[in-house]
């Protein structure tokens, strides 16, 4: 808890029109309607590969977030207000709101290092949908090129640079849903000029309604070829909202609230992110590519929670408080690409930097109904992390292939604390070596060997701090997987993978508390299996399965088990299209249960959800979507956890009056933010 029609459906393939530094580094290939490029001989690894947009297209979405659900074996719930970044699982980590998960849009890093209200905190509440040309995704710390919080995957959403066509979509919805959002693109001088706009309420299920609002924009211009060109964005998101976090169990069952109800009205809050980005790409006079980015982020937070409602000031004001995040985030990312033959070896050499300070304003206050009593923890970090790659790539033979590579990465922080024995700075480095072996195609099918060393940061306040136990500012990680990828049987694809991750300490930085908390080594072990199959032009059908084990490797006798880690899931999506207007998605996701303390004595719910969509064609600009969430009603949780709270008997606002008799104990229960009952909405979408 933290405070179309098939041509060949398995080569690889280009449905959309990527930005011209991806087109350079990219033969042509065959069009394709699959929702997924993994075929033979396009990845580095199994559980490596690329989600297309016609996915995107086809499968309801809740929340912009669930984009990531896409890549094979993650799940992505919400404990609080829709604003507020999700909650992400996979691999047998709860990420919490992003650590161990690294994010980019369009290059550009969404992960928060040093964040108010936890480390690698990603919220991707401004992604607008339907601007997306790809999502390319990696798991484990095997590339080289991806750096800090990647130890468990890694995903990068690409935007167009020129839309297919022009795009208007209004939706309308239960519980005070509704959606209006453009995007087009067109010539303009010497290049060319892509616009995006959305404005978004919601109200959600909650007794104390969410009256989530958001204005989102983006605008980008694109000049040059995909050999010699750039594109230049500026992207532009505001919200605001109400928030329902994770209640008591027994506040539901005596009737206090119902399950939809909310102990204290007043959480919420209100962020903003604003960016300009120049996406840079060039073939140089000998062959090789460059390819650089260049970004510069604002970004606020101000979050109101209250998880524990009287437990630290019972009497009579309560638990709120208020994690304030005031920002801004400059970075660079150039790197080189050049080819040679070697005795008729095919050899790729991979070389780049990655460059990024954060300059922090980040606090910690108590507050009553969003005013602020007194500050905990105000601070000011400056943040500077840089990676210095280099990646080789050797095709020895028809059959197999190596990539080794290493990655050395530097941390500098300084924190100025209002209590200047947490002040200071901190510097360190980290090697991490990276090896993987593919073998094939040997009849359709080919072999993977993975291995690699990566890493996450943590809090920069955490590394200075003495008033309670540091942390060390970069935690190293070790991963292996062995995997295959075959296309033996006619029009399926699957993918098999075995992996074993190992992290030196989770130690973490408590923002809801201004503290560190010790955690322990770990291991985490697991099987995944992904598949693709269409049989007919018209039938697209996508199974993924994993499962888990995460322990504690230390020996504490309290217990082995890892609070909130997940262990089994499983999606099952069906798309039926072009039945004359109609087509059809049904999707299943299953979210398997979890250990909620270490000891395995408290466990969570499992649950499985569908969801669908039927569309209907108008005409050849015009269609009409039908979604419906949660489709049979089911009376799941989003996420549970298992902590120490106290109640209020009698509670007037956000003040309790209990007299001392009345005042109740503190209690160890179940804390729970409910799985949104069946939700429909319908959106008319025109192309021009």
């Amino acid at each position: 808890m933290k405070k179309t029609k098939i041509a060949l459906a398995f080569f690889p393939a280009f449905c959309v029109q990527h930005s011209p530094a991806q087109e350079s580094e990219r033969p042509d290939r065959i069009r394709i309607i699959g929702h997924y490029e993994n075929a033979v001989g396009t990845s580095d690894a199994a559980s490596q590969g690329t989600i297309t947009p016609q996915l995107i297209e086809a499968r309801p979405m809740l929340r912009p977030g669930e984009v990531l659900e896409y890549v094979p074996g993650v799940i992505i719930t919400q404990h609080s207000g829709d604003g507020k970044a999700n909650q992400y699982f996979l691999r047998g980590f709860n990420l919490d709101h992003g650590t161990d998960f690294l994010t980019t849009i369009d290059h550009m890093p969404v992960n928060l290092p040093t964040h108010a209200h936890g480390q690698g905190y990603s919220d991707i509440n401004f992604l607008l949908p339907e601007l997306v040309s790809r999502v390319a995704y990696k798991k484990g710390p095997y590339f080289a090129e991806e750096g800090d919080f990647s130890s468990a995957g890694a995903a990068d959403i690409d935007y167009y640079t020129k839309m297919p066509k022009g795009i208007a979509s209004f939706g309308l919805g239960s519980n005070g849903y509704r959606r209006a959002m453009a995007a087009n693109s067109f010539d303009a001088g010497p290049g060319h000029l892509l616009y995006g706009f959305e404005l978004f309420h919601n109200d959600g299920p909650w007794d104390n309604p969410e009256d989530y609002r958001k204005l989102n924009g983006v605008l980008r211009f694109s000049e040059g070829t995909n050999a010699d060109g750039y594109t230049l964005s500026l992207m532009g998101y505001s919200g605001k909202w109400n928030a329902t976090d994770q209640i008591p169990q027994r506040a539901v069952d005596d009737g206090t609230i119902s399950r939809f109800g909310a102990l204290d009205p007043t959480d919420g809050g209100r962020t903003s992110r604003y960016s300009v980005s120049l996406d840079r790409h060039k073939t140089l006079a000998n062959g090789a590519v460059f390819h650089m980015d260049v970004y510069a982020i604002k970004y606020r937070l101000n979050l109101f929670s209250n998880f524990t409602y009287f437990l630290d000031h019972p009497f009579p004001v309560g638990d709120q408080f208020e994690q304030a995040d005031d920002r801004t985030v400059v970075g660079l990312t150039p790197r080189w690409v050049f080819n040679e033959n070697w005795g008729g070896r095919q050899i790729t050499h991979k070389l780049g930097v990655d460059a990024r300070r954060d300059d922090i304003k980040v606090a910690l206050y108590d507050t009553v109904a969003r005013d602020r009593l007194s500050p905990v923890r105000p601070d000011k970090v400056l943040q500077t992390g840089t990676g210095l790659y280099y990646e080789n790539a050797t095709q020895w033979s028809d059959t197999f292939r190596s990539i080794a590579g290493v990655r050395e990465d530097f941390y500098g922080a300084r924190v100025d604390s209002d209590n200047p024995a947490n002040s200071g700075t901190t510097n360190a480095h980290l090697t991490s070596p990276k090896l993987n072996f593919i073998f094939g195609p040997f009849g359709k099918t080919e072999y993977f060997l993975n291995y690699g060393q990566g890493f996450h940061s943590n809090d920069a306040r955490g590394t200075t701090i003495t008033t309670a136990a540091k942390v060390p500012a970069l935690v190293k990680t070790r991963g292996e997987e062995i995997g295959m990828r075959t296309e033996v049987v006619p029009h399926l694809q699957s993918s098999l993978s075995l992996w074993r991750l190992a992290l030196d300490s989770e130690l973490v930085f408590k923002g809801d508390a201004g503290t560190t908390e010790a955690s322990r080594p770990s291991l985490r072990r697991g099987i995944e299996w992904s598949s693709r199959y269409i049989p007919h032009n018209w039938l697209l059908v996508d199974l993924d399965l994993s499962a888990s084990r995460a322990q504690f490797t230390d020996g504490d006798p309290k217990g082995s088990y890892i609070p909130g880690a997940i262990d089994r899931v499983a999606s099952l999506g069906v798309t039926a299209k072009d039945f004359g207007p109609w087509s059809w998605t049904v999707h299943a996701r299953y979210f398997g249960p979890r250990p909620l303390i270490e000891d395995n004595s408290q466990r969570s719910q499992s649950s499985t959800i569908f969801s669908a969509r039927a569309s209907y064609k108008v005409d050849a600009r015009t269609s009409v979507n039908f979604d419906v969430f949660n489709l049979f009603n089911r009376k799941a949780n989003d996420i549970e956890y298992f902590y120490s709270s106290r109640l209020c008997t009698n509670q007037v606002g956000t003040t309790c009056t209990d007299p001392p008799p009345l005042r109740q104990a503190p209690m160890d229960d179940i804390h729970f933010h409910p799985v949104e009952p069946r939700t429909v909405r319908l959106a008319v979408v025109a192309r021009y």
